[in-house]
Formats: structure tokens, C-alpha cells, sequence
């Protein structure tokens, strides 16, 4: 009897903080702390690979526009190639024009051959939410950008 009583506790309990465990990103109307920003920022000069990235992604997500010019550095500079991918998808989940601007450059500049297909993606998608669904832009669209 005792055991049931304890799973049924057991199970309430999780059933509480699975929000808190789900990392629910925050509603829009809920204003992202500074500290939170600054730490997430702080996160992109690390030499651990999966911070990094973590940190390019959650920034990406929270649209941060002072992400901009440390996400482009690390897309420019960054001998990882998963770290230039996560940092031009942030990039390209921003949307300001100098982001984009930078998703379109790393598709004629940047060496590695899946880090410019995965940019062409990101800068086909933007333009296909900017103008709409249109048989005229396709994945070979980065043939006319190079």
C-alpha cells in the first residue's frame, strides 16, 4: 500500500515540473532577462563546441539583434564547420538585413561545400517567407548568388 502511495506522490511530482524540466522557451509577451543575453553571448566565445552551438541556437531563437555581429564572426571565422552551420542558422532566425545579408555571403564564401548548401537552405527559406511560395525560387537559387 505504502509503495502505490509513493509512485502516485512520485508521479504527481514529475508531473509538476515537467514544464520546468521541458525548458519552455518564454511566451512572447515575457521580456528575456538581460543576464540571460549576456550569458548566452558569453557562451559563444567558448572552446566548447556544444555550448557554442547551444548558445548560437537559443540566440537565434530568442531573435536577440545583439547576437548579430558575434554570430556573423564565428559564421566568418570558425574552423568548426557545425559551429558556422548553428551560428548561420541563428542568423537566418534573427532576420535583420545585415543576418541575412551574412547567411548569403557564406554561400559564395565559405570553403566548406555543406556549410554553403545548409546557408542556400536558410537564405531559400527567407526569401521564400519574405515573397511568399513561389515556383521561381528553388535550391538552385544560390547559382545566381555565386
Amino acid at each position: 500500500m505504502h509503495r502505490i502511495y509513493y509512485c502516485l506522490i512520485f508521479t504527481i511530482f514529475l508531473n509538476l515540473q515537467f514544464p520546468v524540466l521541458a525548458g519552455d522557451l518564454p511566451k512572447s509577451d515575457q521580456k528575456i532577462s538581460e543576464n540571460a543575453i549576456l550569458s548566452l553571448l558569453e557562451g559563444l566565445n567558448s572552446d566548447n563546441l556544444g555550448l557554442k552551438t547551444s548558445c548560437a541556437y537559443m540566440l537565434g531563437e530568442l531573435k536577440s539583434h545583439d547576437a548579430v555581429i558575434p554570430l556573423m564572426r564565428i559564421l566568418r571565422e570558425d574552423e568548426n564547420e557545425q559551429a558556422r552551420i548553428s551560428s548561420a542558422l541563428a542568423l537566418y532566425k534573427i532576420g535583420t538585413p545585415l543576418s541575412i545579408y551574412a547567411v548569403k555571403q557564406a554561400i559564395k564564401y565559405d570553403e566548406s561545400q555543406r556549410v554553403s548548401n545548409l546557408a542556400t537552405n536558410f537564405y531559400n527559406e527567407y526569401l521564400r517567407n519574405k515573397f511568399g511560395n513561389s515556383d521561381k525560387i528553388t535550391d538552385t537559387t544560390y547559382v545566381t548568388l555565386k
